[in-house]
């Protein structure tokens, strides 16, 4: 595998987090490199500010800082030559030189706001379910996208219910007995345990007015 170089412009530290403001692109080469090395890579970080010498000694780091100082930092060496500078790499740019095999993360705005709908349903809080609706609509996520992980938040919620039920009936049903199945069940217990002013239960009907399609708070 090949070797990497970063010398580093001068820096209090390389992860990014010290002091009042915190350099995001810093923090994500940090993680970078820290994936890439426990893939077995080998990459050398160098700092300005601590390790002079290493630039001195490097005749391509030194002649980028003679003409353009320190704009041209950082600066990585592959096997001792010079493939960027001016800025921090990516991941998949470092997966590349080093040969390692990663996919491009999916993981957007959008699919964020997805998952954090989904979690919402699954947390019962009415809250950030609102807001983070509202933060899908704003970057454009559909209406169906949202109800398909709202769909799927809920078959996730149920599934285990389902299976402490079934455990339940097992332990309780009389030895010899079919148990319902646990949708039924679930369905049967929700029927016959709510009382009507339950806040899933339907609402009553006012006087007059048939109680079909009354609204639930759920």
């Amino acid at each position: 595998m090949k070797s990497i170089e970063v010398f580093d412009p001068a820096l209090c530290c390389s992860t990014g987090v010290c002091g009042v403001d915190v350099n995001q692109a810093l923090v994500d080469f940090s993680a970078d490199v820290a994936w890439a090395q426990d893939q077995g890579a080998k990459i050398e970080r160098y700092n300005l500010a601590q390790q002079p010498m290493a630039f001195a000694e490097s005749a391509a780091v030194k002649a980028a800082l003679q003409s353009t100082g320190e704009a041209a930092l950082p600066m990585l060496l592959v096997d001792g030559a010079v493939v960027l500078s001016g800025r921090y790499p990516t991941r998949h740019e470092l997966s590349q030189w080093l040969g390692l095999n990663t996919a491009p993360s999916i993981f957007s705005a959008q699919v964020a706001e997805l998952v954090a709908i989904g979690a919402a349903i699954a947390s019962h809080c009415e809250p950030c379910l609102k807001f983070h609706v509202a933060e899908a609509r704003k970057l454009g996520v559909s209406a169906a996208d949202m109800r398909r992980a709202v769909d799927l938040a809920q078959k996730v919620k149920e599934a285990p219910a389902c299976a402490m039920f079934d455990l339940a009936q097992r332990l309780l049903e009389p030895t010899g007995a079919t148990p319902a199945s646990a949708s039924t069940r679930l369905s049967a217990i929700a029927v016959a345990a709510a009382p009507a002013s339950a806040c899933c239960s339907p609402a009553p009907a006012a006087a007059g007015v048939q109680a079909a399609g009354a609204s639930k708070c759920c």
